[in-house]
C-alpha cells in the first residue's frame, strides 16, 4: 500500500515568527519560517533550557495531526462499507447495509498563538527569535547556534 501524505501548514504571525514548543521544558518560543527550514541550521535548542528536542510541535498542531488521520480513517472505513454495500446487491443469498457514515471530528484551524513574545536578535550568530520577556532579561540560548547569551539591550 502507498503511504498517505496529509498536509498543512502552520501559520506565522505577522512578522514571520513560528510558534514552538520546547518537548522537555515547555516553553513557547518563535523562530522564523526560514530559520525553520535552512539546511544550515543543524539543530535547533530551546531558548530557556538549552536542550535539543526531538520535536516543536506545539499541542494544538499535534492535535490537528491526530484529528486529521482520524478523520481520514473513517472515510476509509465509510468508502469500505459503501463498496461492501455496493458488491453485495448482486448476491441474492447476502445482502449488506452500511448504516450511517462516521462522523468526522472537528478541526480546530491553527493560529499563530501567544503574542507575549518578544523578538530579540542574538550577537553570535545574528538570527532572531521571539521569547519571553524574562528569558530577555535574566539571559538564554540561542535557538540556531546554543550558546548562552546574558541580558539583550
Amino acid at each position: 500500500m502507498d503511504p498517505i501524505t496529509l498536509e498543512f501548514s502552520i501559520p506565522a504571525d505577522d512578522d514571520g515568527y513560528i510558534l514552538l514548543q520546547c518537548g522537555h521544558c515547555g516553553e513557547y518560543f518563535k523562530l522564523t519560517a526560514e530559520d525553520c527550514e535552512n539546511d544550515d541550521i543543524l539543530r535547533i535548542v530551546c531558548p530557556a533550557c538549552g536542550l535539543e528536542s526531538e520535536t516543536y510541535l506545539t499541542d494544538d498542531v499535534i492535535q490537528l495531526a491526530l484529528t486529521m488521520a482520524d478523520n481520514y480513517a473513517m472515510d476509509l472505513v465509510n468508502n469500505m462499507f459503501k463498496d461492501l454495500e455496493r458488491k453485495s446487491r448482486h448476491n441474492s443469498n447476502l445482502q449488506f447495509k452500511a448504516g450511517k457514515k462516521l462522523k468526522h471530528e472537528y478541526e480546530n484551524p491553527l493560529h499563530s498563538g501567544i503574542q507575549a513574545l518578544e523578538e530579540v536578535t542574538f550577537p553570535c550568530c545574528h538570527h532572531s527569535a521571539k521569547i519571553k520577556p524574562l528569558l530577555k532579561m535574566t539571559g538564554c540560548y540561542c535557538p540556531c547556534c546554543g550558546v548562552k547569551n546574558y541580558e539583550f539591550e
